[in-house]
């Protein structure tokens, strides 16, 4: 697990255990939820000098697109880790896409931050492969002390978007390291055109 994801990890278990932070984690009503505008303010900025972070997870990726994919778009939520010096902007989805005796399905954190690619590669670079995706520059982690877990990171203009997957598996034991990012290539590369540059 990467130090942004650590770091945004501990501040949204801190605000879910203790109800009193800044920014719980709440429930989308997709019921409601409205096409986003072509220019939008962002939920959370900082201080920093940091670019506005101008992709939104919950916001500006499709319901439809979500659900299509099998993920539960009707019951996302919101996972934002305003830290002061950078901002992540959160969401968290869940699929059930059980294999008996593989896995019972993934859980998917998508953060946009306004850190660079630079930085997450100086952080992580000895579990990180650069790559692309769709002609966008990109990592791939698989941290071997981050079970289960794989991680595609892309370059946007104000920073990155992170989609860390975690296959939660259906048998005793570690599951194989090549299970961790089945298929996840591809689900990157098709939701990728929604992230703005």
């Amino acid at each position: 697990m990467s130090r942004w994801e650590r770091a945004a990890l501990g501040a949204a278990m801190v605000a879910v255990v203790s109800a009193c932070g800044p920014t719980p984690a709440t429930k989308v009503d997709t019921t409601t939820e409205a096409a986003a505008p072509t220019t939008r303010t962002p939920r959370i900025v900082d201080d920093s000098g940091r670019p506005d972070i101008t992709f939104d997870p919950c916001l500006d990726l499709p319901d439809d697109v979500m659900t299509a994919a099998g993920y539960d778009a009707a019951h996302k939520e919101f996972a934002d880790m305003p830290m002061g010096s950078y901002t992540f902007l959160g969401c968290t989805y869940e699929k059930d896409d059980p294999v008996p005796g593989v896995r019972r399905g993934y859980g998917l954190n998508v953060l946009s931050g306004n850190v660079t690619l630079e930085e997450e590669l100086l952080k992580n670079g000895t579990v990180a492969t650069l790559t692309s995706i769709n002609n966008r520059p990109a990592l791939v982690e698989i941290d071997p002390n981050t079970t289960d877990t794989c991680r595609y990171i892309l370059e946007t203009d104000f920073g990155i978007v992170i989609f860390s997957r975690l296959h939660y598996k259906d048998h005793p034991g570690p599951s194989a390291q090549s299970e961790w990012c089945t298929g996840l290539e591809g689900f990157v590369s098709s939701v990728e055109p929604f992230i703005s540059h």
